[in-house]
């Protein structure tokens, strides 16, 4: 424990010089206001640092402060957040700002607990938010640091175990250097994401390995250690983008399960071959006259894979069963998911030209 200890107490002043000079410059690095690190964090969970960059700016644009957010339509909130899934996120920064807002007049929470209270906010992002906006030793454990620690220390326990995840935490917060909690939790993150990733590490280039135990054994790639995934269970779904005129049928899901209260093409469980998903389409009310197009695609949620099958129908009668948007409309006001949007990319298309 001994030697562990001693790779623990040499991470901030090899890290911190090194982040110093190597961060990359991030929107929401140019400052500590709490609203914009929450709000970075949230959008980082399962999402590439690239694609989020581009959704923080334009979110930040239209929602600029707690008072916004909390104040925002839905509509408005899951169109910003439209393609970056996990929805749930979105409906849980909502619920955290009106929290903010009633319960400490609109002032972000200084305090670890009173954060980690917040809807939506683990651990993780609790440690986050608190180090880098209040500078209070609260580790921010995410899959990144997980990485770290576990080759340093060539810790063989499942990160899958929040035991594992508690007791890395527990050390780390032994070690923040009193004046720099946020930049050591930076310099962290950064360190496991650009120098220490998980298949190609730069193991030359890092600061710390010269006390890196995975590096002076060769054993990088055996770390971290995970539980095997499960298989995720396939699910056959056949879609309708039914179309009269110039619009096209929407309608919500229920408020509960997988993209819970969502607009979404309308769609059923089980694979329809094109006669049985024309008469479906006629028992809509829909009157369908002709079968546009065929499409095929493959959505993988968390634990379910979705083996898609879409039918473009060409109908006659809009039923008030579903709402008839336009393609523009499509494009901004009705947020879709990612599952149901990429049967759109035609008509997206076809807008191109005609605008052009």
């Amino acid at each position: 424990m001994k030697t562990t200890d001693s790779i623990y107490k040499q991470l901030p002043d090899t890290l911190l010089p090194w982040y110093k000079q190597n961060a990359r410059k991030l929107p929401w690095r140019q400052d500590t206001e709490p609203y914009h690190v929450w709000l970075s964090e949230i959008m980082l969970q399962q999402t590439r640092v690239e694609a989020v960059r581009t959704y923080y700016l334009r979110f930040l644009e239209q929602l600029p402060s707690i008072h916004a957010l909390a104040e925002a339509p839905e509509s408005q909130l899951f169109k910003l957040w439209e393609g970056l899934g996990y929805y749930n996120r979105a409906r849980n920064l909502q619920k955290a700002a009106r929290v903010i807002e009633t319960q400490y007049n609109g002032h972000f929470p200084n305090q670890y607990e009173d954060i980690r209270a917040l809807p939506g906010i683990g651990p993780y992002t609790a440690g986050a938010i608190a180090s880098i906006c209040f500078n209070q030793p609260y580790a921010a454990v995410d899959g990144n640091v997980l990485r770290i620690i576990t080759r340093m220390t060539e810790n063989d326990a499942s990160i899958d175990r929040m035991q594992t995840k508690t007791e890395i935490a527990a050390q780390l917060e032994k070690i923040y250097p009193k004046n720099d909690c946020g930049q050591f939790t930076q310099a962290l993150m950064e360190l496991g994401a650009t120098i220490c990733t998980p298949k190609s590490p730069k193991c030359t280039e890092c600061p710390a390995n010269e006390f890196c135990r995975a590096y002076a054994n060769g054993t990088m790639l055996q770390y971290p250690v995970k539980q095997p995934k499960k298989d995720k269970r396939l699910e056959d779904r056949t879609v309708f983008l039914l179309q009269c005129g110039d619009r096209y049928a929407l309608t919500k899901r229920t408020e509960s399960g997988l993209l819970s209260g969502l607009w979404q093409l309308p769609n059923v469980l089980g694979k329809m071959d094109v006669n049985h998903a024309l008469h479906t389409a006629d028992a809509f009310g829909v009157q369908p006259v002709e079968l546009y197009k065929q499409m095929h695609r493959i959505h993988i949620f968390t634990h379910i894979k979705w083996q898609m099958t879409c039918y473009h129908i060409l109908c006659t009668k809009k039923t008030s069963d579903f709402v008839w948007a336009t393609a523009q409309e499509l494009q901004t006001t009705y947020a879709l998911p990612t599952a149901f949007r990429m049967f759109l990319e035609t008509l997206n298309e076809n807008s191109k030209t005609e605008n052009h």
